[in-house]
C-alpha cells in the first residue's frame, strides 16, 4: 500500500535547483532562498518544504566559527609625527599646503572670471572653511585671521549651492583611483547610513528608534575603496530602507558603470529587490555572523568551510562592506559632522563632501 497524502513539491529532481542556488548565494537566507527556487522551478513554496528539501538534499546552514586574533591586541594606533605635520604656509594643520591647493585651485581661482575682483584670496576662504568642518565651530568664532565669518558664510552657501565641494571630491577621487591602479568608473559599491545627532539649530530632524539618536540620518554610497560616491541627508526617524533609493539613484546617475551594490541585512528583502529591478544592481546582502539569520549553505559532512577571524576583542571585518564603515569614521574626524548644526539638509551634504575632499588632498600630496 503507498504512502499517504499529497505528493512532495520537490522531488530528486529539483535538488540540483537547490544545490545551485545555494552554491551561488551560500549567505542567503531561507526566504531568499524559497523565492529564488520558485522562479527557477515555477513551482508555489513555502519555507518548510524547501527547508525540508535542502535536509533532504543534504544542504544544511551552519553558523561561522570567529577565531580570535590575539596579535592585534598588541597593536597601538594613535597620532603620529604625520598627524602633526604642519608647513610654514599653513596658519592651522588643516589649511591648504601650496601643494594641495595647486590640485584644486582652477576650481574657486578663475583669473577670467568678470565683475569685481574678490577683496580676499579665494584660497584663504577654502581654507576658512576647512578650518570650520576639521574644528567644528561656529561661524562667529572663526579666528580673525580669516575674513569675517559673514563673508566666509555666504562664499560657502554659494560654493554648496554650485556643487564645488562635490567637483572638487570627484576629480581627487578619480586621482586616487588611478594611483591605487583602478578604472576612473567604480564598478561596485557600498550602501549604508549613519544617524547623528542634529543641534537645537532646527530644520528637518526625527528620532531612530533603533539606534535610540534624535537627529539626522547621513546616507553614503562608497566605492570599495571607501571613496564617496554619493551622499544624501535625512531626518533620522527615516528609515534605512526607504531613504536607499534616492542616494544609489544619485549614485547610478554619476557612475552609470556601477553594477554591484554590497548592503547589510537591514536592505534586505523587499527593499534590495527594488534596487535590483528600479537600477539594475547586483545587490548583496552581507550579513554580520551575530544576525539570527547568519551561517552559510554547505553540504553536509563538508566540515567547517568559511572560518571567520576576529581580533581580541571580537570584531569581524565582514567582505566588502566594511569599506563604508570606515567612511562613517573618516567622517567623525571632522567635528563638524559629529552635529549637525545647519537647518538644511543639503548644507550638512556639503560639509560631508568638503570633509572627504581634505582627506585626499592629504593623501595625493605626502
Amino acid at each position: 500500500m503507498g504512502k499517504r497524502g499529497h505528493p512532495p513539491k520537490l522531488t530528486e529532481n529539483d535538488y540540483p535547483v537547490l544545490r545551485e542556488v545555494v552554491a551561488a548565494r551560500p549567505t542567503a537566507t531561507l526566504d531568499e532562498v524559497t523565492a529564488a527556487v520558485e522562479k527557477q522551478t515555477g513551482k508555489s513554496l513555502d519555507k518548510t518544504t524547501v527547508r525540508q528539501a535542502l535536509r533532504a538534499a543534504g544542504v544544511v546552514r551552519q553558523k561561522p566559527t570567529i577565531e580570535r586574533d590575539t596579535v592585534s591586541a598588541s597593536r597601538r594606533y594613535g597620532y603620529t609625527a604625520a598627524h602633526r605635520l604642519h608647513e610654514p604656509e599653513q596658519r592651522y594643520p588643516s589649511c591648504l599646503t601650496d601643494a594641495e591647493w595647486a590640485l584644486v585651485s582652477d576650481l574657486f581661482d578663475r583669473p577670467d572670471a568678470q565683475g569685481v575682483p574678490p577683496t580676499h584670496s579665494r584660497r584663504l576662504m577654502v581654507d576658512a572653511c576647512c578650518y570650520a568642518v576639521r574644528t567644528g565651530c561656529s561661524w562667529r568664532m572663526l579666528p580673525s585671521d580669516f575674513p569675517h565669518w559673514d563673508n566666509v558664510y555666504k562664499t560657502f552657501r554659494r560654493w554648496s549651492k554650485q556643487g564645488k565641494f562635490e567637483q572638487m571630491h570627484d576629480r581627487l577621487r578619480t586621482q586616487w583611483r588611478e594611483r591605487e591602479g583602478r578604472n576612473a568608473a567604480p564598478t561596485a559599491a557600498a550602501l549604508d547610513a549613519q544617524s547623528t545627532r542634529s543641534s537645537p539649530q532646527g530644520g528637518e530632524h526625527g528620532f531612530d528608534a533603533d539606534k535610540k539618536v534624535k537627529g539626522r540620518k547621513r546616507n553614503l554610497v562608497v566605492d570599495t575603496l571607501g571613496l564617496l560616491l554619493a551622499v544624501t541627508v535625512t531626518a533620522a526617524s527615516v528609515q534605512d530602507r526607504d531613504a536607499a533609493h534616492a542616494v544609489v539613484a544619485a549614485a547610478k546617475e554619476k557612475y552609470p558603470s556601477v553594477q554591484t551594490c554590497f548592503v547589510d541585512g537591514g536592505y534586505a528583502g523587499q527593499c534590495a529587490q527594488t534596487l535590483r529591478d528600479t537600477h539594475g544592481l547586483t545587490v548583496k546582502v552581507v550579513r554580520h555572523p551575530a544576525n539570527g539569520n547568519g551561517g552559510s549553505w554547505h553540504h553536509a559532512g563538508q566540515g567547517e568551510l568559511f572560518p571567520i577571524n576576529a581580533d581580541a576583542n571580537g570584531f569581524v571585518v565582514l567582505p566588502k562592506r566594511w569599506v563604508v564603515e570606515r567612511t562613517h569614521g573618516w567622517n567623525e574626524r571632522a567635528r563638524r559632522l559629529i552635529m549637525h548644526h545647519d537647518r538644511l539638509t543639503h548644507v550638512s551634504e556639503a560639509w560631508v563632501w568638503l570633509a572627504e575632499a581634505r582627506i585626499l588632498l592629504r593623501r595625493l600630496t605626502t
